[in-house]
């Protein structure tokens, strides 16, 4: 590891990169690990607190749509007064093993940043002096956003997806008891897919900086863009219209912001153009 990192960039072999890229990788895992300890002994609190909040009536989502039905008159579920559903655990080693996953997502979640701040100091040194210093904010921007998906995801989307199909009932004879693997999963998925769309303007920065996207491309596909985003949105949320629009408008926000951010990075490139040119000129 020591010769490898007293060698720069362009000396590095194709291993040396791997080597150097598992000892990121390792330093990553071992920090999702260790908060997943971290985790883990804090049982109480991330399975009573978070994880099974929104399944209790008064969580903070449930009881701001109550408010607003109650304001304008409307009869809602989000006012009811217990959900209609039980959770179980089906397998010997179901809770356990519950635990054990919940922790390491939980490790992911909070070591978000800290794991891109590994993969940045891998991809950084490919990377000239000006763009280094351009793309300083770069792990505090993607944190934020990533978090941003998080909350967005389990104070909305988790809370709706879980309302709409606790509540759901083709018969009065079938009863929902949900095995907790299931209902686990149905909030993960929530947090961490909106976690991830939350980075859209990120990934618009780069594949703009490459020169694959530009924001003529983005304007003139803005409509296959909305239903794209429809599609996830119906896929990430319970299958109502109300649901649907929640998650899709906050993502149609940030797609208009990274049009901005594309205009932003061909300006800022064309700009460095210029320079160049004008140096060169005075040279000649």
């Amino acid at each position: 590891m020591a010769k490898t990192a007293a060698k720069s960039p362009n000396e590095m072999s194709f291993l040396d990169h791997l080597e150097e890229l598992r000892w990121h990788l390792i330093r990553s895992t071992f920090a999702i690990v260790l908060i997943g300890i971290v985790a883990f002994v804090m049982r109480s609190f991330i399975f009573d607190t978070v994880i099974f909040g929104p399944s209790k009536m008064d969580f903070p989502t449930y009881r701001l749509f109550c408010d607003i039905a109650t304001f304008f008159g409307i009869d809602s579920a989000f006012c009811a007064e217990k959900l209609p559903f039980t959770i179980q655990s089906r397998l010997m080693a179901g809770q356990f093993s519950a635990h054990i996953w919940t922790s390491i997502w939980a490790g992911f979640i909070v070591g978000f940043p800290y794991v891109l701040y590994e993969m940045w100091k891998f991809i950084s040194p490919g990377l000239y002096e000006k763009e280094r210093k351009n793309s300083r904010g770069f792990i505090l921007i993607a944190s934020f956003l990533f978090f941003l998906g998080v909350l967005f995801g389990y104070y909305v989307v988790a809370p709706l997806s879980i309302n709409f199909l606790g509540t759901y009932q083709v018969s009065e004879l079938v009863l929902n008891e949900f095995d907790i693997g299931s209902y686990i999963a149905t909030v993960r998925s929530s947090v961490i897919a909106c976690g991830i769309l939350f980075e859209l303007p990120i990934l618009i920065y780069f594949l703009t900086k490459i020169g694959l996207v530009t924001p003529e491309i983005m304007k003139k596909y803005r409509k296959i863009a909305l239903v794209i985003v429809l599609i996830v949105s119906a896929v990430i949320t319970p299958p109502d219209v109300a649901s649907q629009i929640i998650v899709a408008v906050p993502v149609l926000i940030l797609y208009q912001v990274s049009i901005y951010i594309s205009k932003m990075v061909l300006k800022s490139e064309a700009k460095k153009e210029a320079k160049l040119a004008a140096n060169k000129n005075k040279k000649g």
